[in-house]
């Protein structure tokens, strides 16, 4: 079957976060859909099932190394990327199904946007000094008056305030911290924030730790991303704006620099929470069955 790598979130090849998109023509098991993802070894691989829904838009199904995920946000940018390209050429908006339900995705002009889930608002930690150890990390590191909180809009993060990049900068995961802190706390990954500060065209520098095994490090998050925005409207980081604009750089420890953009507010009661990005082709080719 045919193969595509995309790198997603990225201004360059190379950059950003690699993806596998594959295209078969056949259904295949989900055991072998897994076997493949672990082959591949990035984040996330997906698969475009063979048919197109009646009702319109396309099923895909993602897999990290380790397991199917109901959602993620580079993959959702990348595959509809790939879908654009290959059998809808010209379309600016599609359709995915996702087992969290169908997600929209747009293109205007060179970056592919998508519209997140409502977000669920969860848990406070009241233990923000075990929090904070996982990446090895101090209390005093944190932003006193923000919560350490989890938020999901499909993939569930918990979010840390920290008080500077360099902060962010030495953020590293403790793996027997990370290890209790899934056990005794939430099974969610850990997102680092901070802001740039002036001089940068970016609003936030963002760091995500995976919680599966290995606790890696994500070069570009849109899930993750997501749930911080939601986050920053509940918590009126920007006050009371019912619509904010803002970019995130992540990935830049990693050496696989990645730019995300995003729009978020609250109206009414109800979140609106828009992540989007440039995905740049890398390769093609043919996957052996």
């Amino acid at each position: 079957m045919k193969f595509y790598i995309v790198d997603v979130f990225a201004e360059n090849r190379y950059e950003g976060n690699q993806l596998a998109v594959f295209t078969p023509e056949e259904p295949l098991t989900e055991r072998l859909m897994q076997q493949i993802a672990r082959e591949v070894n990035y984040s996330e691989t997906t698969f475009i099932m063979p048919e197109k829904r009646a009702d319109g838009g396309y099923e895909v199904r993602i897999f990290s190394p380790a397991a199917e995920l109901p959602f993620a946000g580079h993959p959702t940018l990348g595959t509809a990327a790939v879908i654009e390209r290959l059998l809808e050429p010209g379309s600016s908006s599609l359709i995915l199904h996702l087992q969290v339900g169908p997600i929209r995705v747009e293109r205007i002009q060179e970056q592919w946007w998508m519209e997140q889930n409502q977000p669920m608002l969860g848990t406070i930690l009241s233990d923000r000094k075990q929090a904070a150890s996982v990446l090895q990390l101090k209390e005093e590191d944190l932003v006193s008056d923000l919560p350490v909180q989890l938020v999901s809009t499909g993939l569930p993060s918990v979010i840390l305030p920290l008080v500077s990049l360099e902060a962010v900068s030495r953020c590293l995961v403790d793996h027997h911290q990370f290890k209790l802190f899934l056990e005794q706390q939430v099974q969610a990954n850990i997102v680092a924030f901070a802001r740039t500060g002036p001089g940068s065209e970016d609003t936030f520098r963002v760091r995500c730790f995976i919680n599966e095994p290995g606790f890696l490090e994500d070069p570009a998050t849109g899930s993750a991303n997501g749930n911080l925005a939601g986050y920053l409207v509940e918590h009126q980081y920007f006050g009371n704006s019912e619509l904010i604009n803002y970019s995130v750089q992540q990935g830049v420890e990693m050496g696989r620099p990645s730019r995300l953009a995003v729009q978020a507010g609250k109206s009414e009661g109800r979140f609106t929470i828009r992540v989007g990005g440039k995905v740049v082709p890398v390769a093609s080719g043919e996957w052996l069955l």
